[in-house]
């Protein structure tokens, strides 16, 4: 149930009608897009401008003859018609719809279970690799983005009728146990009772050592030999490190909302990692260079215009994370079913993942039929003057401290607001109110760009924020509230009525919902969700100005559109990882 789709059908049929010498024409040929300016209408068809050469033929006749068959086919359509229809500028088809015909459209919406959102004919099984932090250290700054961005797409794909499996891909094997558990051998120390800020302090300390002191770096290494052989002593410390990380994970993990999200780290697939070798050089795939397996793959050079490798196997025998990124395809693949892998990574990896989707594909690791792999990058997170976000200590921000102080920042704000509200409730506000802003503000950016991230203003209540948005749901409410309808029940006789232009814009808004969804889960774009509901809010703020709800002659089909706006901004608030407030 899409509008835009009805109109793109129209305008294909009366394309093909106008013009049938034309062949293998699409439904994309009839350049159907949402009217850029309020002036233009609802929707413009810009088909008649590529026709032109086409067809030898000015633009603005081909246009006249198209739209003479969109009037002509839309009269055998009774839920479609226009109040105004006419050709701009070169050749532009504008259209506008009548208000029986979006009050009609937001009527099938408002009792449809979905929104008007239809289920696939066939859905997906997912994997979304995201968040992916490293044990032994705290999350920063930086994983805040593949955190919350992985669980949208993981909740916008769900919703649209896939089977997605979130997986936490951390870095749970290495060199770097082997320092840690060395440092704990030479201390004696067997039983771990450490925070992970104590634990990274310790890291620090051996990787001193493993610097400077050849003797522990012969040991550190020889932990790893042990670990990777299941000695009881060793697996039992690493086993107790990987436990004090994810209890600093799952404190980030329950302040964002995150769930569901399981643990299948590095270690998980040691067991494939030879087998991964083994098949590439049976496939004759590997080269030897300077005692590491490589593969090159055509098309992969460095700044030198040198082959670039990828390292599968390194020359002291250890394996290599593409190695493991290797596996963790072929377990996806064959394991999880999965249709579609999406890897929620930072932009900084993208050669690394053309390089390991390039060697599955040649190595028949998975069929490109079958499953679609997708790195869905993103940019970074900077300061509001524009550079990395670190610490006056040149450190990496640490993800807690930025949301505690998120949290912190909202309940100044709550007790200037509302300076009668009690301790319990100015928590639970402050928390929701600050970590609906940080998502927000992350989520409305287009992903693959960098941000300026900004306390002052994501926490504000005015402009592209999460307060914003949702102040326009609680206002909605609470119109419902006062005409005692928060459950609205209609007659089976009941017509919606449009009289205000508000009235319209905020109609038309609410019938794009459904192409909203289904643009946001084919691009992987959360954004497009935010952008919507910025609008939806500003739209219904008009609405609530312009048009008495309580009391007036049109009260059922205002109510109507208040319950239809409140419903819609409180599923894309969820569809964001948003916890939406209920008053504020």
């Amino acid at each position: 149930m899409s509008l835009t789709n009805d109109i793109k059908t129209l305008c294909f049929n009366a394309l093909v009608k106008s013009y049938d010498q034309l062949e293998n024409l699409t439904i994309a040929d009839a350049k159907v897009t949402v009217a850029t300016q309020k002036s233009f209408g609802h929707y413009q068809c810009n088909a008649a401008l590529n026709l032109a050469k086409k067809l030898k033929k000015s633009p603005r006749e081909i246009a006249s003859v198209i739209l003479e068959n969109i009037i002509k086919e839309s009269e055998s359509i009774s839920t479609l018609n226009f109040t105004k229809t006419d050709i701009a500028g070169p050749g532009f088809i504008n259209l506008t719809l009548s208000p029986e015909t979006l009050a009609s459209n937001v009527s099938s919406i408002y009792s449809h279970t979905n929104f008007g959102i239809e289920k696939p004919v066939s859905t997906k099984n997912v994997v979304i690799d995201y968040s992916s932090p490293n044990v032994a250290k705290e999350m920063h700054v930086g994983h805040l983005r593949s955190t919350i961005i992985g669980e949208s797409l993981a909740r916008i794909l769900e919703f649209t009728g896939n089977t997605v499996s979130r997986i936490n891909h951390i870095g749970d094997w290495g060199t770097q146990f082997g320092m840690l558990i060395a440092y704990f051998e030479d201390q004696n120390i067997s039983s771990l009772d450490f925070s992970l800020s104590e634990l990274v302090n310790i890291y620090r300390k051996a990787k001193v050592r493993f610097d400077n002191e050849p003797e522990f770096k012969r040991n550190s290494q020889l932990a790893v030999v042990k670990l990777q052989s299941k000695d009881e002593a060793t697996y039992s410390i690493w086993q107790q490190i990987c436990h004090i990380s994810q209890q600093g994970y799952d404190e980030i993990y329950n302040i964002l909302g995150i769930e569901n999200l399981v643990v299948k780290g590095e270690s998980f697939y040691n067991s494939q990692l030879q087998s991964i070798v083994n098949l590439l050089e049976q496939k004759g795939m590997v080269e030897n260079s300077n005692g590491a397996k490589c593969v090159y793959q055509p098309g992969f050079t460095n700044r030198e215009g040198d082959p670039l490798p990828l390292i599968i196997q390194k020359s002291d025998g250890g394996f290599n994370y593409s190695t493991t990124d290797l596996a963790a395809i072929q377990h996806r693949v064959e394991q999880d079913k999965a249709n579609l892998i999406i890897y929620v990574v930072d932009s900084g990896q993208a050669l690394h993942f053309d390089m390991v989707f390039v060697t599955a594909h040649s190595a028949n690791i998975y069929d490109p039929d079958i499953t679609t792999l997708k790195h869905v990058p993103f940019g970074l997170v900077l300061r509001e003057d524009g550079k990395k976000f670190k610490t006056r200590s040149g450190e990496t921000e640490k993800l807690i401290d930025l949301l505690n102080r998120a949290i912190d920042e909202s309940k100044q704000i709550l007790k200037t607001r509302t300076p009668d509200i009690d301790a319990s409730n100015l928590e639970e506000q402050a928390t929701k109110l600050g970590i609906n802003a940080v998502k927000y503000a992350d989520l409305s950016c287009n992903r693959t760009s960098n941000y300026k991230f900004s306390y002052e203003k994501m926490l504000q209540f005015e402009g592209n924020t999460a307060a914003f948005v949702n102040y326009a749901y609680v206002r909605a409410k609470s119109i419902m509230r006062k005409c005692d309808k928060e459950s609205l029940q209609l007659s089976e006789d009941f017509i919606l009525k449009l009289h205000e232009d508000s009235e319209k814009e905020l109609a038309f808004h609410l019938s794009l919902f459904a192409d909203t969804i289904h643009q946001a889960s084919e691009e992987l774009m959360p954004n497009r969700i935010a952008e919507y509901i910025f609008k939806l809010a500003e739209l219904f703020h008009s609405f609530f100005h312009y048009c008495r709800v309580q009391g007036s002659d049109h009260e059922n089909s205002r109510l109507v559109l208040c319950d239809l706006t409140a419903k819609i901004i409180y599923q894309s608030l969820l569809l964001l990882g948003l916890s939406p407030l209920e008053k504020m």
